[in-house]
């Protein structure tokens, strides 16, 4: 029997809740998918610097290489805002993603058919949403130098090289390839240098994907179409700070931030996460909605451990909980049966699996 080794970083807040769900989910299907899943904790973020002092112990950049994937939770809140930056919990996950040289962020935004009603945009906009946000993840203006601040000045960076931006397009590619076999790479070339290096450099790798078509978009109408026709997109490839910000807008089409996973890739080992943050707020509540984090775990099944028919049984377990009317608080008032604790929808989708 094939055995994984899967780093576990529950982090801060609802971490610990939503990654515990994610687990139990992920035994579920191990034991009718001819594997086993062995876990490993490891510390990162406000948990991490209570305990050693830093955000990110060098055992979890360890433990985490010697894995074959990382199921990451959420870290952060109110409780070391006031630490200085490099002992934040923020710091150490940008130290994370670049020592596992996780280039890529890929997360999808996809409408739940019974969950049409809970998007703030009409129905008839996002039925049948299903888009690919493909972002580069450990370069741009987070990472460039100079950058830095004095009393009235602060600056930085927007970097990027031809080998950066071409590794991360052919991930867009291939996804492509999976898909819809389209590709628009988002920019602003009408006023930024980076960007136009970007735009020439997207068409150069566009040439060994014939089969693909891809488009350009200035960043700022790209956020306009999202919401007025986000059916158009299939893949959108785009820069750090950019898709940092179209892939939260993106996620508000399903309804509900609990509901959407992402995984950052690269040539070492994968990050599966939710999208959402740590929400202190309702920490210990047993109200979290896990199903963003269990999705994650599926796209680690599919994307590192090639275990595709694992994934399908996870995602349409989901489907099943969610056309059942099984909801978590965030989703009660959208065709409930039932409202479910963070515990129960992860029990809930398991069981769908064993059935």
């Amino acid at each position: 029997m094939k055995s994984y080794k899967i780093a576990l970083i529950k982090g801060d807040g609802i971490g610990p809740e939503i990654i515990d769900e994610a687990v139990k989910v992920l035994d579920a299907v191990a034991s009718y998918s001819g594997f086993s899943l062995q876990y490993e904790d490891l510390l990162m973020g406000g948990c991490a610097y209570d305990i050693t002092g830093d955000p990110l112990p060098q055992e979890t950049i360890s433990g985490a290489l010697n894995s074959d994937a990382v199921l990451f939770g959420a870290i952060g809140g109110e409780k070391w805002d006031n630490l200085p930056r490099e002992k934040r919990p923020e710091s150490g996950l940008l130290r994370f993603r670049k020592e596992l040289g996780v280039y890529a962020n890929l997360r999808p935004a996809v409408v739940y058919d019974e969950l049409v009603n809970a998007s703030s945009l009409k129905p008839e906009i996002v039925r049948g949403v299903d888009l690919m946000v493909v972002r580069e993840l450990i370069g741009g203006i987070y990472f460039g130098e100079p950058k830095g601040r004095d009393e009235t000045k602060g600056w930085n960076t927007m970097v990027y090289t031809r080998d950066e931006i071409v590794r991360i397009a052919h991930q867009a590619f291939k996804i492509a390839m999976t898909r819809g076999k389209r590709v628009c790479s988002i920019d602003k070339a009408n006023v930024l240098d980076v960007s136009q290096l970007w735009r020439e450099t997207v068409e150069e790798v566009a040439t060994e994907y014939p089969e693909v078509e891809l488009s350009h978009m200035y960043v700022d109408n790209a956020a306009m179409q999202l919401i007025r026709d986000p059916k158009q997109f299939d893949v959108m490839l785009t820069g750090n700070i950019f898709g940092d910000i179209l892939s939260d807008e993106a996620s508000m089409l399903s309804g509900s931030i609990g509901l959407l996973p992402s995984a950052s890739v690269g040539a070492k080992i994968g990050v599966y996460e939710p999208i959402h943050g740590s929400a202190p707020d309702i920490a210990g509540q047993g109200i979290a909605n896990p199903i963003a984090t269990i999705s994650s775990a599926s796209m680690m099944l599919k994307y590192a451990l090639k275990e595709e028919k694992a994934a399908d049984k996870i995602d349409n377990a989901i489907k099943k909980a969610l056309s059942e009317g099984y909801r978590t608080g965030d989703l009660a008032q959208f065709d409930a049966k039932e409202v479910c604790s963070t515990s129960e929808m992860g029990s809930i989708i398991a069981n769908y699996i064993e059935k």
